[in-house]
């Protein structure tokens, strides 16, 4: 056989390879495309922009990033948006839900939580006595960490769906029920039961609040110069330069490192929700979920991380004025009812697969 035939026969086995191996070649070109671009888009906008702490930009950057890791691998692609649309009605109800407790019109709750405060800790405000001994002129570096923990309300859950989508859908279809439950749950909790964040109450007295107004017009004033505290109670004791009054300083720990934008995002989010949503504490409640959630999930080196994350969170809700003492414990307690409760069904729900199907009786 001559050189050229040899040649020739090579060349016909080349291109008589199987057309699915061709087509996967190619998808999984496109594929690899797709994920490098997609990178490249987010590595750019977070130097241009900064990080993605906006909740809608992050679920954006999620699901595109799902869609390009998802290319060749059959409907996966189509699954995103079906998968993904309870996070986005999730954040929309949550948006909405200052207009639902308008629509309900209960009166907003001022007192109470600050009463509870004052009866666990025996007359005195948790979120006064830190301010008062922890409370600098300028945020120190642990600040940072407090800001960080608070954002991770807003990002965590996310990438955890992320990765259990990749990963296992059925870890993630727990996972999806745990946070949509915990998170409607809270959110007819906020239109039954409005509450004020202590930030508020310091800002207003109780001729301000009386009858229960859910937007008066002193909570969006500051706190410097309102007689006696306002309803949260007097600074006795400040570090040298630092405001003598209690304030929303949750976050101020950007201003470090100079993310001047994550603050901006922070408030610009506060002002476009329900403010007086504090009882539970969805950010407590959530984060002891992810922890309880995670315990059996990941390697046992991570269970002290997993502990320290709700008791941080804990920490930065009271010592930044968002919740009060009694709105974490809520939180949890709300958080361990959801999670006992899709519990029992997912084991009704084993128990109902793997019972024999009745047998039918013909006639002859």
């Amino acid at each position: 056989m001559s050189a050229i035939e040899q040649s020739s026969i090579a060349r016909t086995h080349v291109t008589d390879a199987p057309a699915p191996d061709r087509r996967a070649r190619r998808l999984r070109i496109i594929r690899w495309t797709a994920i490098a671009v997609w990178a490249t888009v987010v590595v750019w906008r977070t130097f241009t922009d900064g990080f993605a702490f906006n909740r809608e930009l992050l679920l954006v950057y999620i699901c595109t990033g799902l869609v390009a890791a998802s290319i060749g691998q059959g409907r996966r692609v189509f699954y995103v948006v079906r998968d993904w649309l309870p996070f986005a009605l999730v954040l929309i109800a949550y948006d909405l839900s200052r207009g639902a407790a308008t629509l309900v019109g209960r009166p907003t709750l001022w007192h109470w939580q600050a009463d509870m405060d004052r009866w666990m800790f025996f007359g005195t405000m948790p979120t006064v006595w830190l301010q008062e001994r922890l409370k600098l002129p300028h945020p120190p570096w642990w600040e940072v960490v407090i800001s960080s923990v608070y954002m991770s309300f807003f990002i965590l859950p996310y990438v955890v769906a992320g990765v259990l989508w990749l990963r296992d859908r059925e870890e993630w279809k727990s996972f999806v029920r745990l946070f949509v439950g915990l998170s409607f749950a809270a959110l007819v909790i906020y239109a039954l039961l409005p509450a004020a964040p202590p930030w508020a109450a310091a800002r207003c007295t109780a001729d301000d609040v009386a009858g229960g107004p859910s937007g008066p017009r002193c909570m969006f004033h500051s706190a410097r110069g309102v007689p006696d505290g306002g309803l949260l109670g007097v600074l006795h004791s400040t570090h040298d330069g630092a405001n003598a009054f209690v304030e929303r300083i949750v976050g101020r720990g950007w201003g470090v490192l100079n993310l001047h934008s994550a603050s901006a995002l922070i408030d610009q989010g506060q002002a476009s929700v329900n403010l007086v949503a504090a009882i539970p504490s969805l950010h407590s409640g959530l984060s002891a979920a992810i922890a309880v959630f995670l315990w059996n999930r990941v390697n046992r080196r991570w269970r002290p991380l997993l502990v320290a994350y709700p008791l941080v969170m804990a920490f930065t809700l009271v010592y930044t004025a968002e919740h009060y003492v009694i709105d974490v414990l809520l939180g949890w307690l709300l958080a361990a009812v959801v999670i006992l409760g899709i519990r029992q069904f997912e084991v009704r729900r084993s128990r109902q697969q793997l019972l024999p199907e009745p047998v039918q009786n013909t006639i002859v």
